[in-house]
């Protein structure tokens, strides 16, 4: 298994139970595909560079995890099916 990061920006209209939903379903897909997820951080609304989606804001969590690299791509399509994401992003974490 190796070591990832995600970045998952939600729309601002979700509120704070919504995103812990989102945050709760997408840990237990990971933890369904035998993965580990450790730290989550909800880090808040932030300003965005430029807009995603017509929002000019967006909630930002980061969730660290272990999983075996061939399932990544099925982490992803999963978050790319929820609507209220506006952005991901997974990243490899270098040892």
């Amino acid at each position: 298994m190796r070591d990832y990061e995600l970045v998952t920006i939600i729309s601002p209209e979700v509120d704070e139970e919504g995103i812990a939903r989102i945050r709760d379903e997408v840990n237990k897909f990971i933890t369904d595909k035998n993965g580990i997820v450790g730290e989550v951080k909800h880090w808040g609304k932030r300003k965005l560079a430029y807009p995603l989606k017509k929002f000019m804001e967006g909630n930002y969590v980061l969730t660290r995890f272990e999983l075996e690299p061939e399932l990544v791509k099925e982490v992803e399509t999963k978050i790319r099916g929820l609507e209220e994401v506006l952005r991901h992003l997974v990243v490899k974490v270098e040892d």
